[in-house]
């Protein structure tokens, strides 16, 4: 995915769902995050390590670790940096817990917030990725979630890329192996278990243009980072930037129900820039969808429409559209004439 446009460049099985294992962290920290700009958390505040997080994601449970130390109280930007470099299961419970109380509160707020977002093909159960035969996500919602971070929270990427952590005397590198390359990577979530498999979600900067790649399902840490690497070269390689609406170019007009005008313009959010493989732009198709009637007022700003971009019917990007200009109500003659074209023709 092209992190600037939202392009998907490459996808395989891009919707189907998929064991997100640790890469659920993801959603952890987009929460954790959105408490902490919302004034409800600080990175100074200390949370309780509590049993059962120590039992479930400590050194006994054999998966990822802090090592925390029972009855101990651990600060939540420690907390953070553990569930990042270290993938700390113990870190993410003592989150989720601090937060919400309880692991299933906080996957409550998870799946709110998935939403929000736009991840319709995720549900999450907990907030480690820790088995479960109901938590599910997709490659293109782990890209977009992944996205969403970078974009909204960048105060906080700098964690991503670093190389290592030390907590209770042990000292653990971050286990996205790409970091190290020099590639240009600085994130951000590796994942495995038995049954999903070894995945990632990885983000490179490559000067003017940042890249995410997802892999997952694959057989050792070798492979998964083998897989990314050869994926995000590939993409920066491989395609042209295009820009088919520069900033405040109308895209197309929408029809307006009784209004003073019959129909209002569309623009994007600053200019709409695809990423496609050298010399392919004549695959390209687009469609407008909006849901008609549009009834006046109609304020500039305000979100109308989506535009779908496709390449040789496959669907590449989509990007909201907005009102160009205000729209008022008609006059009586107007509305009388769009409630006769309505009744005769209906909306087209």
């Amino acid at each position: 995915m092209d992190y600037e446009s939202g392009t998907v460049i490459y996808q395989k099985d891009a919707d189907s769902a998929l064991e997100p294992a640790s890469m659920a962290k993801l959603m952890t920290l987009a929460v954790v995050f959105n408490e902490i700009r919302a004034g409800r958390v600080s990175l100074d505040d200390e949370f309780f390590v509590s049993e059962h997080a120590w039992r479930t994601g400590g050194a006994s449970s054999g998966g990822s670790t802090m090592f925390a130390d029972l009855n101990s109280q651990i600060r939540v930007e420690d907390l953070i940096r553990s569930v990042i470099i270290q993938s700390g299961n113990d870190a993410a419970i003592i989150l989720a817990e601090g937060i919400a109380g309880s692991e299933g509160t906080f996957a409550v707020m998870m799946n709110e917030l998935a939403q929000q977002i736009g991840l319709e093909g995720s549900y999450f159960t907990n907030p480690t990725g820790l088995p479960d035969p109901d938590m599910y996500s997709s490659a293109r919602d782990l890209a977009a979630l992944g996205r969403y971070l970078i974009e909204q929270f960048p105060e906080y990427y700098h964690y991503f890329s670093e190389p290592e952590m030390e907590w209770n005397g042990i000292n653990q590198a971050n286990r996205n192996s790409l970091v190290e390359m020099g590639i240009g990577v600085d994130g951000l979530k590796t994942g495995h278990t038995e049954a999903a498999g070894y995945g990632s979600v990885t983000s490179t900067d490559q000067g003017d243009r940042r890249l995410i790649a997802v892999v997952h399902g694959l057989t050792s840490m070798r492979e998964r980072t083998e897989e990314a690497r050869k994926l995000l070269t590939w993409g920066a390689r491989a395609f042209e930037r295009f820009t088919p609406y520069a900033e405040g170019q109308v895209v197309a007009h929408a029809n307006v129900y009784g209004g003073a005008s019959a129909t209002v313009p569309l623009v994007g959010d600053g200019e709409i820039a695809l990423y496609l493989p050298r010399g392919s732009r004549q695959c390209l198709s687009a469609t407008i969808n909006y849901s008609a009637p549009i009834m006046p007022p109609v304020t500039q700003g305000d979100r109308i429409a989506e535009l779908r971009v496709y390449c040789n019917d496959q669907l590449v990007q989509s990007a909201p559209l907005y009102a160009g200009e205000t729209v008022t109500q008609g006059d009586l003659v107007r509305r009388a004439t769009d409630a006769l074209k309505q009744l005769a023709l209906g909306w087209l």
